[in-house]
Order: C-alpha cells, then sequence, then structure tokens
C-alpha cells in the first residue's frame, strides 16, 4: 500500500500528523499491510524568503494579532506535548522558504531515510527553533536522519534536485491539496488532517479490505486539528 504524506516542515500539525498516522499503524498488530511511504512537499508559505522573520511576527500578520497569535501557539503546543512531541515556540522559531529542506527530503528519499530526516527537521524548528533555510542546520539535520553531510552541502550549493522538487510541488497544486497533512493513499484515498490514531487504524484497514476510506475534513485559516490551510 503506497502513502503520500504531503507536509511541510514547518507545519505543526504535519508533525503531530506523523505521529498519530504511526500510532495509528501500530494500532494494526500484525494485520497491518505492508506499507510504501513517501514523503511529498507543500510549501504552507511560498512566498517565504531566505530572509528569517521572527514567527510570532509573521502570525500576526497573517491571523491578525498578537493575541491570535498566542492562542494558536499555545494549544498548537499544548496538543504537541500531550502527543509527546517537545514543541516549544519560546525558542525563536522563524519564517524562511522551506524549498533547501524540501530538497533535503527529496535526496532522504533518494537513499531510503525520508522518515528519520524529516524527523530530524520537524526537530530542528520546532523543538530548538532553528532556521530551516541555513545550509548548516540542514546538513546537521540530513546526517542525524542518515545522510552525508558533504552530500548535503555540495547538493544545496548546487541546483542538484531543485526541478525534481518544484516538478512535485506543481503536481501538488495540480491535485488540489490545499492544506496538510493530507494522506494520499494508492492514489485513490486521502486522509486529510492530523486524526486520531484509531482514525487512521481504521481508515487503513478498510481500505485494505477495499471497502474504501472515510473522507475528511479539511482545515480552517489556521492550522488546526483537521491540517495547515492556506
Amino acid at each position: 500500500m503506497k502513502i503520500d504524506i504531503y507536509s511541510d516542515v514547518v507545519c505543526p500539525w504535519c508533525w503531530i500528523g506523523k505521529h498519530r498516522f504511526e500510532q495509528g499503524v501500530q494500532l494494526l498488530g500484525a494485520d497491518a499491510p505492508e506499507l510504501d511511504i513517501q514523503w511529498q512537499p507543500f510549501q504552507l508559505d511560498p512566498d517565504a524568503g531566505d530572509t528569517p522573520v521572527p514567527l510570532r511576527q509573521a502570525y500576526a500578520a497573517k491571523f491578525g494579532g498578537a493575541e491570535r497569535t498566542e492562542q494558536i501557539l499555545g494549544q498548537t503546543q499544548t496538543t504537541a506535548r500531550a502527543e509527546g512531541l517537545p514543541m516549544d515556540f519560546s525558542q525563536g522559531q522563524v519564517r524562511v522558504t522551506t524549498l533547501p529542506a524540501h530538497r533535503v527530503l527529496w535526496l532522504a528519499g533518494e537513499q531510503g531515510v525520508q522518515d528519520a530526516v524529516g524527523e530530524a527537521l520537524f526537530r530542528a524548528h520546532f523543538e530548538h527553533g532553528q532556521n530551516l533555510a541555513d545550509t548548516a542546520v540542514l546538513v546537521k539535520a540530513g546526517v542525524a536522519g542518515g545522510l552525508d553531510g558533504a552530500e548535503i552541502a555540495q547538493m544545496l550549493a548546487s541546483d542538484r534536485g531543485l526541478a525534481e522538487v518544484e516538478a512535485k510541488l506543481a503536481q501538488t497544486h495540480a491535485l488540489g491539496i490545499s492544506s496538510v497533512p493530507t494522506f494520499v493513499i494508492d492514489g485513490r484515498w486521502a486522509i486529510s488532517g492530523a486524526q486520531p490514531p484509531e482514525a487512521f487504524a481504521n481508515a487503513l484497514r478498510q481500505i485494505a479490505a477495499e471497502q474504501g476510506a472515510p473522507a475528511a475534513a479539511a482545515g480552517d485559516e489556521a492550522c488546526g486539528p483537521d491540517g495547515c490551510a492556506v
């Protein structure tokens, strides 16, 4: 069973959804189907550049002020910590382009270590507040996930992987995916949002039995349990 996970490395609900999906697979136990998981790129903020902007400043501009920003960050951080994820928005997170990070994930996909590299990138941003457009940060995360640091640096200094990632981003747009995380199963069924583990387990069980999967709602204008809308 092929699972395409559309995600961005600065999407908090994508990190939460990743772990809930993994828990859902674990709930199936011996009945879990063999999964071929591929991470597909999505940019929550395609207009972000290389110059870091404080995340709170960017959120205040996007979501209507500091009070709403603190509400979003606080609720999201509380949910993540309840899942055992060390999300900490006091670490000085910044708004930057995630295109270089998606190139690192593309390289990880070529070498079969996407899951580990993706986890390292999530932790770099959400746990440590590191700049995901910084080559040194990307190299460190990639090495933590099993990639060669010199190869990452050489790739980022060139155009390697850029056309492939841009083509995948265009394909994502063509498919009509507008919120993340979105889990597309065998190219036929979609589960949107960071659903509870039981929902993932039930969907996988039903799809494996060729009975179809339940539809899921998209998120609101902010990041929420049903994903991060743009």
